[in-house]
């Protein structure tokens, strides 16, 4: 496995005590993009999971939707297998503890589907 960011700086701003990360804007995405090109062409990936809709956007293009294509294969010459999911933070932003477990409960049916998914491409 080969973890890495879309865009390789962070934005923020001091919410008392905590940094909260700003999403990257589009100009960002695509100054960033020779390095997470740089490293798909090192690694070269049987499988790309692209978590949250900023990764989904650089890797799949504005046309993918989290909520609408996670855990599909989605075609891609990046790798013999792409696809998207939340990202894993989006579950700490439910607004209660009984919507963490459901948005928890369905990104590990997500990856459940992917690992199975990623099996089968070998």
């Amino acid at each position: 496995m080969y973890l890495t960011n879309v865009v390789k700086h962070f934005k923020w701003e001091p919410r008392g005590k905590r940094r909260i990360h700003q999403k990257p804007n589009q100009k960002e995405i695509i100054a960033c993009r020779v390095w997470l090109d740089a490293e798909i062409e090192h690694v070269r990936p049987r499988a790309i999971v692209a978590l949250g809709a900023t990764a989904a956007k650089s890797v799949i293009g504005s046309g993918a939707k989290v909520t609408r294509d996670r855990a599909k294969p989605i075609p891609s010459p990046l790798a013999p297998f792409v696809t998207l999911t939340v990202h894993p933070s989006s579950i700490l932003r439910a607004p209660d503890s009984e919507s963490r477990a459901e948005a928890r409960r369905q990104f590990v049916d997500d990856l459940r589907a992917i690992a199975a998914q990623i099996e089968r491409t070998r």
